[in-house]
């Protein structure tokens, strides 16, 4: 396992910081955390869970500040939770039995998923502003929102990067039209699938601690610290920022998979 020596703690601190910060703003700050502990040394399985379990607390702070609009929010779409919950362990339990080989090479294309679902956030967002698309009430609505639920939790689990826009999609089926109360919801919704498959890691011994120690330190001074900077680059800033990066961890881990 990679030795934790300075150099290797202060990269993994400075990812967290930066993905803190990023998820406070525009979220995506994965495409920056995981891909970042794999060129520290970690295989991809032990990067990927080691990231999920270090960012995770941050999201706790983002439950508690939509806590209004949550408890607003009418119980048939907290439903969503079940299939979060099944849907994320099941993906966490894919990851392990997942070979390091064959994850290494899902990993670009995984990376690059996320990259363009992050692409195609802010477009999909102001398309959802302006739905006049009446709420769903039907008992088949809800049934097939949560097995796409349950699809995104698989996803979810078993990778993370990108399960916004999949949650707001969702959404914005059955009828949601404002997109504070859609967001509160992919909040709890994203950590409950985060959680239930960080979890899991723990429980199998798949994180790498001493990074985790380092990155949830990293990943609240982000959240906390890293936002007023990230606000006075501007929330386009950050998104070109964030998809530079994705775009820039896919080819090289492509170009490191050829060679």
């Amino acid at each position: 396992m990679t030795p934790l020596d300075f150099p290797h703690a202060a990269g993994a601190f400075g990812a967290a910081f930066v993905a803190g910060a990023i998820n406070s703003v525009a979220g995506g700050g994965t495409l920056v955390s995981f891909p970042t502990l794999i060129w520290l040394g970690l295989n991809s399985v032990t990067a990927n869970a080691t990231s999920t379990v270090a960012i995770w607390p941050g999201s706790v702070g983002s439950m508690f500040g939509y806590r209004r609009e949550l408890r607003a929010a009418e119980p048939r779409f907290l439903a969503l939770i079940v299939p979060s919950l099944i849907g994320g362990i099941a993906g966490a339990v894919l990851l392990r039995l997942t070979p390091s080989s064959v994850f290494d090479r899902l990993v670009p294309f995984l990376i690059l998923f996320a990259t363009l679902l992050f692409m195609a956030q802010e477009p999909v967002q102001r398309k959802l502003k302006t739905a006049g698309a009446q709420v769903r009430s039907s008992t088949g609505w809800l049934v097939g929102a949560m097995l796409f639920q349950l699809g995104v939790g698989l996803y979810g689990g078993y990778f993370g990067a990108g399960i916004g826009i999949l949650m707001l999609a969702a959404l914005s089926i059955l009828g949601l039209k404002d997109i504070h109360e859609m967001n509160a919801l992919k909040v709890i919704l994203g950590g409950t699938i985060n959680g239930i498959a960080a979890a899991y890691f723990i429980w199998k011994g798949m994180v790498y601690w001493p990074y985790v120690l380092v990155m949830v330190v990293g990943a609240i001074a982000g959240g906390y610290g890293g936002a007023g900077v990230a606000r006075k680059l501007g929330g386009r800033t950050v998104r070109r920022i964030v998809i530079g990066i994705g775009f820039s961890m896919a080819v090289s881990l492509f170009l490191k998979l050829v060679r």
